[in-house]
């Protein structure tokens, strides 16, 4: 079975003493290519690193919503020059986060606007964090039109009624391990019914852990169990779950 990980950070801290074993972990469960996800400069030059480091790992770099009142003048120009990585296969995550809200709104919506319009020049997809934050996200995403460069919704947490525009839009839809908790009857509904061709899954390691591992750690290597649970929602055998997925993820991010 061949597993593409299209979301994790594997730079956070909690890794520092086993990311060896833990990497190695993944390749024994059939994972062929993580991306490892920057939420602001500095961890995306560590997703850099780390692509350097492991041949199945590909970075993204960006500025999550939390981060983004930190965003100082030239941030975009950085992440530019980041781009030109040969291993840079989206920029993000970006997005909204108005649960914590840890960025003036404002300036969550200014600072995602901005990282789009870098998409677009960079011709790379983007990766969209959205925390109780769908009408907003969606005015923004509809008004800046991401077009042909694509993009998914990381760990989607919305309604299949949004996730049928967000597919209108062109967006992929990747589901994350909450998708295997007993109480997710909205999210095991849109994981049933993205098409094949949409579909794609992740961990957000360390967080999100899945049953039966959840309240600990997260890592690419419990991917198989989100991939189970969806593949027993569809009705169909989970090595052609894992293989549709994979395909998707390849396409979206230009991964030969």
């Amino acid at each position: 079975m061949i597993l593409f990980d299209t979301h994790a950070h594997l730079n956070d801290e909690g890794y520092n003493e086993d990311r060896d074993e833990m990497i190695q972990r993944a390749r024994q469960a059939g994972v062929a290519h993580i991306v490892n996800i920057g939420f602001n400069l500095e961890s995306s030059r560590e997703s850099l690193k780390l692509a350097d480091r492991y041949d199945l790992i590909y970075a993204a770099i960006g500025i999550h919503p939390h981060d983004a009142a930190e965003a100082g003048p030239g941030y975009l120009e950085e992440l530019e020059r980041m781009a030109s990585h040969p291993k840079v296969v989206a920029v993000g995550e970006m997005g909204l986060d108005y649960y914590r809200d840890l960025s003036p709104r404002p300036v969550q919506r200014k600072v995602f606007a901005e990282q789009m319009a870098l998409a677009k020049k960079l011709q790379k997809p983007i990766i969209i964090h959205d925390r109780d934050a769908h009408g907003d996200l969606m005015d923004i995403l509809r008004k800046e039109k991401i077009g042909p460069v694509g993009g998914v919704m990381h760990c989607y947490s919305g309604s299949w009624e949004m996730a049928k525009e967000c597919l209108s839009m062109g967006f992929y839809i990747s589901i994350a391990g909450p998708v295997t908790f007993s109480n997710a009857a909205r999210l095991k509904d849109v994981a049933a019914r993205v098409p094949q061709d949409r579909l794609l899954i992740e961990t957000d390691a360390p967080y999100l852990t899945p049953a039966p591992y959840r309240g600990k750690r997260n890592e690419p290597a419990h991917i198989l169990y989100t991939a189970e649970e969806i593949a027993r929602l569809r009705g169909i055998e989970k090595e052609d779950l894992a293989k549709m997925c994979t395909e998707n993820g390849r396409r979206l991010f230009r991964i030969a």
